[in-house]
């Protein structure tokens, strides 16, 4: 998935340094740092999105604990990461996003994924093995709509990495769809049964949200006590932030086209907490005959999902889960949605279009919106 990053920095400095902002005493940034999570069970690199998930932290050094924060690109998105401990683990942080990258991106020709889909391999590792039980269990709580070896059929409605526009008949439908069945798939002593030789999967609905799971037990492991991860819009967090205070997430919704606006704020913490969004307005095709169509692709009829749900975010413990569990509720209507998260337990929120208007609708244990 590829986000925008709308970054505003106020200070009281005039050049902010904000690899170094943690060691400036007195020094205050306002950082506002927005990215949209696309839900796709492809990962489209060329699409321009809007933000639906933001960071609020107000930065600053403190007397008492140090913070450190890091910043950069990975997976055609940007990420963020504000931590406090007694040194720096950018290497660390850096590591475990290269073993992700290897084993889990099919934009990555090398990676275990890739040498799985091409047949070349069926050896895989920890972190393949994590995110496939992840998406059998969402695939299970879904009632199978969440199908994330459904990119045959993305790429023919022009959603695959190519982008390539497609109108496919009811032929190649039916081809792609001898390939689609997560539940036809599994992984036995480290070893991949796929469904079809040409069957292929796609982790993009799961992957980014398990690595920022992954750095986030990095953190933790490391002594961190107050952490926030943020990569594409996925969300992980511990403890309080710089300011001694719970951690503010801004969700935005869209108000119509492509246009968002801001929604609420969750202040969550210190508890270990983690929350990913997706949205279903912004990537779109029209056909030659003018019909517009959406991203998510039912993997039983092989055709572009028409739901009410514009938008979806999840409150979980665990990112990768909640990062699967929003794309889920894009894949079937409000009301199933709900009754989905609820099965689960997990607190949820979903933007609704309701004839000209647009609706949110709440599970009964969401967070208090501010």
């Amino acid at each position: 998935h590829r986000g925008d990053v709308f970054l505003t920095i106020l200070a009281k400095s005039k050049k902010p340094d904000i690899r170094q902002r943690s060691d400036k005493f007195g020094t205050t940034l306002y950082l506002s740092l927005s990215l949209y999570k696309k839900c796709a069970m492809v990962k489209l690199c060329r699409v321009v999105s809007m933000p639906l998930i933001s960071a609020l932290i107000l930065i600053f050094a403190s007397c008492e604990r140090k913070y450190f924060s890091s910043d950069g690109v990975i997976w055609c998105t940007s990420y963020h990461i504000v931590y406090s401990g007694d040194r720096p683990l950018d290497d660390s942080i850096a590591g475990i996003m290269r073993q992700i990258d290897n084993e889990l991106s099919i934009f990555n020709p090398m990676s275990e994924v890739s040498a799985v889909n091409a047949c070349t391999s069926d050896s895989v590792g920890l972190h393949f093995r994590n995110v496939f039980a992840i998406a059998r269990e969402v695939h299970r709580l879904s009632g199978g709509s969440y199908d994330v070896s459904v990119g045959p059929l993305a790429a023919l409605w022009g959603f695959g990495p190519s982008g390539e526009q497609g109108s496919p008949d009811s032929a190649a439908i039916a081809e792609a769809l001898d390939a689609v069945g997560l539940g036809s798939c599994s992984i036995a002593g480290g070893i991949v049964h796929k469904k079809r030789a040409s069957t292929c999967f796609d982790f993009s609905s799961v992957a980014k949200g398990y690595g920022v799971k992954t750095i986030a037990d990095m953190l933790a492991r490391n002594g961190c006590t107050d952490f926030m991860v943020e990569v594409g819009g996925e969300v992980e967090l511990q403890g309080k932030n710089p300011r001694g205070d719970r951690w503010r997430i801004q969700v935005d919704a869209p108000v119509g086209g492509n246009t968002h606006q801001r929604h609420s704020v969750l202040a969550l913490g210190p508890e270990r907490t983690a929350v990913a969004s997706s949205g279903n307005y912004r990537n779109v095709r029209t056909d030659s005959a003018g019909n517009v169509y959406g991203h998510t692709i039912d993997p039983v009829s092989g055709m572009p999902v028409q739901t009410d749900v514009l938008a979806a975010t999840v409150v979980e413990t665990d990112c990768g889960f909640a990062d699967a569990l929003a794309t889920a509720c894009m894949t079937m209507p409000a009301a199933d949605a709900i009754a989905m998260l609820e099965a689960c337990e997990t607190p949820g929120m979903l933007i609704v279009s309701s004839g000209d208007t647009i609706a949110t609708v709440v599970t009964a244990n969401f967070p208090v919106l501010e």
